[in-house]
């Protein structure tokens, strides 16, 4: 009889950019539409493939535009810990503000993340940095679902999916 192969998974944080599309397109609708926005030169737009502009003539209009775009994001199923969002800065006539966003786990999550898994997690189960993933690893399924709760419990700044389940 064969050894038991170990059931794994595989801790990503990914982007489904599709969906922030979706969502930055609702905001510019929404936007568009809203009287309060009226005459405020408010607008958001993609700079570059990670980040979004978002201009408009006061601070309070650029925090508000951000507001509705945050409210699209979770409607889209998005997770907000994918936003970065710096202060809105004044640039000649209008403020301007820069939303990143974070994907991927660095060094520092992905150490974290194998420590808490370590320390908190059931014994015999091994989590890997490979990259800007983790690889979990046991022979025990229900171990890796131990995990998985583990970690959807705990608040980290960043937005966790769990793939390749096997």
């Amino acid at each position: 009889m064969g050894v038991l192969a170990d059931s794994s998974f595989d801790i990503v944080s990914k982007i489904d950019r599709q969906e922030v599309d979706n969502a930055l397109n609702q905001t510019v609708k929404e936007i568009g539409h809203r009287f309060d926005f009226k005459g405020t030169g408010a607008a958001i737009s993609w700079s570059g493939q990670d980040n979004i502009e978002i201009k408009a003539n006061s601070e309070e209009r650029a925090n508000a535009a951000l507001d509705v775009f945050k409210e699209k994001v979770v409607k889209r199923g998005l997770s907000l810990k994918i936003i970065d969002a710096g202060e809105p800065k004044l640039s000649g006539k209008e403020y301007r503000m820069l939303v990143s966003l974070k994907e991927g786990i660095d060094q520092e999550h992905a150490k974290k993340i194998s420590k808490m898994i370590r320390d908190e997690g059931p014994k015999g189960v091994k989590a890997q940095i490979q990259g800007e993933e983790l690889r979990v690893s046991s022979k025990k399924k229900d171990d890796l679902q131990d995990v998985i709760s583990l970690l959807k419990g705990k608040d980290l700044d960043i937005a966790l999916q769990f793939v390749n389940y096997r």
